[in-house]
């Protein structure tokens, strides 16, 4: 079955319209699209390695995905903490840091960030196939290193910066 999206304007009102993944996006409307940060409480950041059959694979990020149609943003961003690491949160834990407007051309969305703090550690972690190749618990610094070697999705650590910068304003250990 094909997976779908709602649609919203720029303010984030759905617009009533639903577009099939893959098809090109109206100009003027977006899909909802979600970057969930989780850190254990001892500041560690859980990232995962990107199945090498997806765009950007092999690549290190940290949990992103699309909302389907139906979802609200904060239930799409439980379901794929837990489809891709297998970790399970509430809707509640969830901090919503802002949200982003991607003009894209075709492909455009608005990418809402999260934090989710959490009691977890590497035995936690369920990987899913094709989805997700490995995963690493690391402090923000390893983060900034792995995206100036390239091992990190470049846009994507501009983001958390961005976003987060409790977490990458100061140097972990």
């Amino acid at each position: 079955m094909a997976e779908m999206f709602d649609l919203y304007d720029e303010e984030l009102r759905p617009l009533g319209m639903q577009i099939e993944r893959g098809e090109p996006i109206p100009r003027g409307k977006y899909h909802i699209v979600v970057t969930i940060l989780p850190v254990s409480f001892d500041n560690k950041i859980l990232i995962t390695r990107r199945s090498f059959q997806k765009t950007y694979g092999g690549l290190w990020e940290v949990t992103t995905g699309a909302v389907v149609a139906g979802e609200s943003p904060v239930d799409g961003a439980v379901r794929e903490l837990v489809e891709e690491t297998g970790l399970h949160a509430l809707p509640q834990a969830m901090d919503h840091r802002g949200r982003l407007i991607y003009k894209g051309g075709t492909h455009s969305h608005i990418v809402m960030f999260y934090l989710w703090r959490a009691a977890f550690d590497e035995r936690s972690i369920v990987l899913q196939p094709g989805e997700t190749e490995a995963a690493r618990l690391v402090y923000a610094g390893e983060i900034e290193r792995m995206a100036k070697s390239g091992e990190f999705i470049p846009f994507l650590y501009q983001r958390l910066k961005a976003f987060y910068p409790d977490i990458f304003g100061e140097k972990m250990p």
